[in-house]
């Protein structure tokens, strides 16, 4: 039974990632923009993976956290790429995104039983950061509009998937395919921010 219910979770997941939103206009600039968006978060790792933490992370929780999560880091994500839309200057964002992914890593592997509000608290200020790079890169010619709704969208598919992994906790062995993805998301981080330590300013 519940192999069906996930085989039959998964599969909608999938049929929402191929469908295409409405949109109230058609020109290319909301095209442009919405595909932007809605690949920024798929492309960039260290995004990517910071982003299936949050869904881990929220399934070890458990209820309320489960939801409220990734419900928040979008809704913070989309203020701060509004901060980048509009251009003002948000420092060491790359520097914290990486360590978004080490911090996220970490609590994944921990198991770590946070207050709801500290998990809150936690994911949203990453959230800033990840939301401030998206919006600093909006495309030339793009609607700001489209694009913001795209990596909103590709957030909350990301966390999605974090939370459909993080299920696996419930079997025998699933708690350490959890806390092992905690482990490389944390490693991934970890060589991002060394990169960028050791980049020619």
């Amino acid at each position: 039974m519940r192999k069906t219910m996930f085989t039959k979770t998964l599969f909608s997941l999938a049929l929402a990632c191929l469908a295409t939103p409405a949109l109230a206009h058609s020109g290319g600039d909301v095209h442009v923009g919405f595909t932007a968006g809605f690949l920024h978060p798929l492309t960039g790792l260290d995004h990517l993976v910071a982003m299936v933490a949050v869904g881990l992370w929220g399934a070890q929780l458990g209820k309320p956290e489960i939801w409220l999560l990734p419900i928040a880091f979008p809704l913070v994500m989309a203020f701060g790429g509004l901060l980048g839309i509009m251009g003002i200057a948000l420092p060491l964002s790359e520097p914290l995104i990486a360590a978004s992914a080490i911090v996220l890593g970490l609590v994944v592997v921990t198991q770590a039983r946070w207050p709801m509000a500290a998990a809150i608290a936690l994911v949203s200020v990453f959230a800033i950061f990840h939301g401030y790079a998206h919006g600093r890169e909006l495309p030339d010619a793009a609607s700001p509009e489209a694009y913001a709704i795209g990596f909103v969208m590709a957030t909350g598919m990301l966390h999605g998937v974090g939370i459909l992994i993080g299920t696996l906790q419930r079997l025998r062995w699933g708690s350490y395919v959890v806390r092992g993805l905690g482990f490389g998301i944390s490693a991934i981080g970890v060589v991002f921010l060394y990169g960028q330590m050791i980049a020619p300013a």
